[in-house]
C-alpha cells in the first residue's frame, strides 16, 4: 500500500527570503512532546528533514515542551532574535489533550509577551486529518498486507489521555476503518490513563472471532511508551503483529506543511498582553 505524498501549496514566498525580510514567509516551529528516549528526538528531526525535502527553501525549526531539548520557549526566542517577525507553531501531537489545550497555548503566550515584534500563530494538532490516518494505514499495511480481510482485527494503539474527548477520537478512526475495510472488528488500546489496554482489546477481538491480529500504533515517534505496547502486544501471543509508529512518513510531513499553510492564511496572531 504505498502512499504518494499530497501535493501541498506553500505560500509563494515560503522559500528564499533573508531572514527579518519585510513580507517573509513565517518560520515554522515543530513542537513534539519530548522523551527521555533519544530515538523520539531523531524521529522528530527526520520528520523536520522530510518537511524540508518536500519544501525547500521552507525555515523549519524543532523544539520541545519537556524532557528534550532544545525547548520551546528558546526556540522561539532564538527565532525572535534573528529578526523574524512571523512564526507559526505547529504542535506534533495527534489529539487535542493536555498538551495541546494547555501547554503549547501557555508556551505561546509567554512567548509573545516576551518578544512582542514577534507575531505567533498556532496550528491545529495533527489529528483529524485523512493524511494521517493514510500514514497509519500505510504502517499496518507493511505487516498485514491488503487491509480488506474479514478475519482481521486490528488494535489501534495510543499513548491515553484524561481528555476523555481526545481517547473517543481514536476509537473513532478505528471504528471507521473496520467498516471500511470489513475488519473482524477495531478496538482502540490504551498505555496510560484508560481503558482498554492492549491485551484487553487484543482478547476482545478473538472473542469476536479475529482469525489474526494487529497492533497498529497512533503514535509518532518510539519510546519507552510505544516500547511497552509492543511488549504487552508480543506477551499477548507471538502471531500479534505489530505496526512502526507513524514516524517521518511522507503523509505526515505533508500534514505538517498543510497545518502551517493554513495557520499562516489565519489572521489570528497570539498577542497576548499582561
Amino acid at each position: 500500500m504505498a502512499l504518494q505524498p499530497v501535493p501541498t501549496r506553500l505560500p509563494s514566498d515560503a522559500g528564499g527570503l533573508r531572514a527579518g525580510a519585510e513580507g517573509a514567509a513565517p518560520v515554522l516551529v515543530a513542537v513534539a512532546h519530548g522523551s527521555r528516549d533519544p530515538r523520539s528526538a531523531a524521529t522528530v528531526a527526520e520528520l523536520a528533514d522530510e518537511v524540508r525535502r518536500q519544501h525547500p527553501g521552507l525555515d523549519v525549526r524543532v523544539s520541545f515542551l519537556d524532557l528534550s531539548a532544545p525547548r520551546l520557549p528558546d526556540v522561539l526566542a532564538g527565532v525572535a532574535a534573528e529578526g523574524h517577525r512571523r512564526a507559526v507553531v505547529v504542535p506534533l501531537l495527534l489529539g487535542h489533550a493536555f498538551h495541546a489545550r494547555v501547554d503549547v497555548p501557555g508556551e505561546v503566550a509567554k512567548a509573545a509577551r516576551r518578544h512582542p515584534q514577534l507575531a505567533i500563530t498556532t496550528a491545529g494538532v495533527l489529528g483529524g486529518s485523512p493524511l494521517l490516518e493514510a500514514a497509519a494505514l500505510d504502517r499496518l499495511a507493511a505487516v498485514t498486507g491488503p487491509l480488506p480481510d474479514p478475519g482481521l482485527g486490528v488494535v489501534l494503539a495510543a499513548i491515553g489521555s484524561s481528555h476523555a474527548p481526545a481517547n473517543a477520537a481514536v476509537a473513532e478512526v478505528v471504528d471507521g476503518w473496520a467498516r471500511r475495510f470489513g475488519w473482524a472488528g477495531g478496538v482502540a488500546a490504551f498505555a496510560t490513563s484508560t481503558s482498554p489496554t492492549v491485551p484487553q482489546a487484543i482478547a476482545a477481538l478473538r472473542a469476536q472471532g479475529a482469525e489474526r491480529v494487529a497492533v497498529a500504533q497512533w503514535i509518532l515517534a518510539p519510546g519507552l511508551l510505544p516500547d511497552a505496547i509492543a511488549r504487552t502486544a508480543h506477551a499477548a501471543g507471538e502471531d500479534v503483529l505489530l505496526a512502526a509508529p507513524l514516524a517521518a512518513h511522507p503523509a505526515v510531513a505533508t500534514l505538517v506543511a498543510d497545518r502551517y499553510r493554513t495557520a499562516t492564511a489565519t489572521p489570528t496572531l497570539c498577542r497576548t498582553a499582561g
